[in-house]
């Protein structure tokens, strides 16, 4: 950050977290290190050629998102169509849409920019959470518990912070918090959380409790 405000940074300059397993995207938290208020914007990164840079999903509340390759190249899956992306190629995916992208080679950096139209923009808590995953697989649990605290603070009616918080807590071995927040998400979600309940490996910990056939249908 420069006297004036502004600030000028290289893509090798932004922090790097790695997803919940080997294999998932790293976040280079874009937003976070510039202050940046309008609208979501980050950049990701692959762990190694053949791994998701962007991962398989669709934004089922409305965003608009424009992925931007800056570095590398990779393929992606946008609905029904498959086409590769090298260095300088723009996607927009409208919402409701299925897309994902694999990286073609390691150096593979996705820049993704996304908003809902017509809304007031604000910071999602996907991005606390993916932190905090990073956090406590580095061994700071301590610092990833603080950082979905403020997430869910935020973001109290956010089905997907609870999911995650769930996620967390069971992969931390706290069951009570853990049904908890599984509780709170199959509340507020919609009918296909409990679809994500039974698939999540991250739960299989809680397979034997008796509260899980409850909870997992």
């Amino acid at each position: 950050m420069t006297e004036a405000g502004y600030v000028i940074l290289s893509i090798d300059d932004l922090d790097r977290y790695e997803g919940a397993t080997d294999e998932a995207p790293v976040l280079m938290p874009l937003r976070r290190r510039t202050g940046f208020r309008p609208f979501g914007v980050n950049c990701f990164s692959a762990t190694a050629a053949g791994n998701h840079v962007i991962e398989r999903h669709f934004e089922r509340d409305g965003d608009e998102e424009l992925y931007v390759v800056l570095r590398g190249a990779a393929t992606f899956t946008v609905g029904e169509a498959t086409f590769g992306a090298p260095v300088g190629t723009l996607v927009h995916v409208p919402p409701g849409t299925v897309r994902e992208a694999v990286a073609d080679d390691e150096y593979t950096v996705v820049l993704a920019v996304g908003a809902k139209p017509g809304e007031a923009w604000e910071p999602a808590a996907w991005e606390d959470f993916h932190i905090a995953f990073a956090s406590r697989k580095s061994g700071d649990a301590a610092a990833a518990r603080v950082l979905i605290s403020e997430a869910l603070g935020r973001h109290p009616n956010a089905w997907q912070g609870q999911f995650n918080a769930a996620c967390f807590e069971a992969l931390e071995g706290e069951a009570d918090a853990a049904f908890e927040h599984l509780r709170r998400a199959l509340e507020l979600g919609p009918a296909d959380v409990r679809d994500y309940v039974r698939e999540d490996d991250d739960f299989t910990g809680l397979h034997a409790d008796p509260r899980w056939p409850e909870l997992a249908g």
